[in-house]
């Protein structure tokens, strides 16, 4: 398929280095990398062939993307009712709710990096020191896996907890959803995974992105790039993410009006899709019709 500039002038600029198959490299096995681009070769040749190709997006999001799809059907964004668990992987510790009931509106930072991020000792140093210094209450989600490596035990979850009781929160696990739509969040530390994103937009909350691998890195391109609603952390020459980043991100992002703005602007676009009579809606009844028709 050929595609012109006036095609692509929505779809974001990816870096070099962030390709999903070359980020890949960095947390696979050469075996699993190829068996991963095998995967998204067989699967882009076989689409074509499929009536509709159901996707967790919708057309506002990703007009331009979209169109290069032609049998594209988005029902986006598809998010699991609130009311009860789905599809977690830990228990939820619904005591981050009580806790973010006592914060002030707009000003606690959520960091939570899915089911399979995972940092280094030094990085998660880094990281907690870097929370600390911000001087804003945090809801951080530390899985029990989620250090890696060498030297891993080095750091004392229960002494930082300690340290930070009463400005910051460390649970195993959070109810994701209804922390994003509490308004005491000011902003989602996140690592872009795309069901993370699009909750975070449909919930109209800025993002601090902290990719790893694959399409994480498209996504926060999106994010800082496409929708203006966040920013990313940069690596150091040691290829951390130093605690003055995060410190002087966090800062950053809270304090710009147009960021929030343009956040809300999304979630607008984003639930308006779902009412009824907006695009995704729409693509709904159309699968029901499809369905009805087998």
């Amino acid at each position: 398929m050929k595609v012109g500039q006036e095609q692509i002038k929505m779809m974001p600029p990816i870096d070099a280095s962030e390709i999903p198959w070359v980020s890949l490299a960095s947390t696979s096995a050469p075996e699993r990398r190829r068996n991963n681009i095998e995967n998204v070769l067989k699967t882009n040749l076989s689409m074509p062939l499929a009536e509709v190709v159901i996707l967790n997006t919708s057309l506002e999001l990703e007009p331009d993307a979209l169109a290069l799809l032609p049998n594209a059907l988005p029902l986006g964004p598809l998010v699991a009712p609130t009311s009860r668990p789905a599809g977690h992987f830990l228990p939820e510790d619904l005591a981050s709710l009580a806790w973010l009931d006592a914060q002030p509106a707009g000003s606690v930072v959520y960091v939570a990096f899915g089911s399979s991020g995972f940092l280094d000792a030094t990085q998660f140093q880094e990281l907690a020191d870097g929370l600390a210094l911000s001087g804003r209450p945090f809801l951080w989600v530390v899985r029990p896996d989620f250090t890696i490596g060498a030297g891993q035990d080095q750091f004392d979850l229960d002494a930082f907890r300690r340290r930070v009781e009463g400005k910051g929160l460390v649970v195993g696990w959070a109810p994701q959803q209804r922390v994003l739509s509490h308004p005491a969040v000011a902003c989602f530390m996140s690592h872009c995974g795309w069901n993370s994103t699009v909750e975070g937009v449909l919930h109209g909350v800025p993002f601090l992105c902290w990719p790893y691998f694959a399409d994480q890195f498209c996504n926060q391109s999106y994010v800082c790039n496409v929708w203006g609603t966040g920013a990313k952390l940069r690596r150091d020459e040691r290829g951390v993410v130093a605690k003055d980043e995060v410190q002087s991100k966090v800062a950053w992002l809270l304090g710009d009006e147009g960021v929030k703005a343009r956040a809300v602007a999304w979630k607008e676009a984003a639930c308006g899709s779902i009412r009824e009579g907006g695009s995704s809606h729409g693509n709904l009844l159309k699968l029901v019709s499809l369905l009805r028709q087998q």
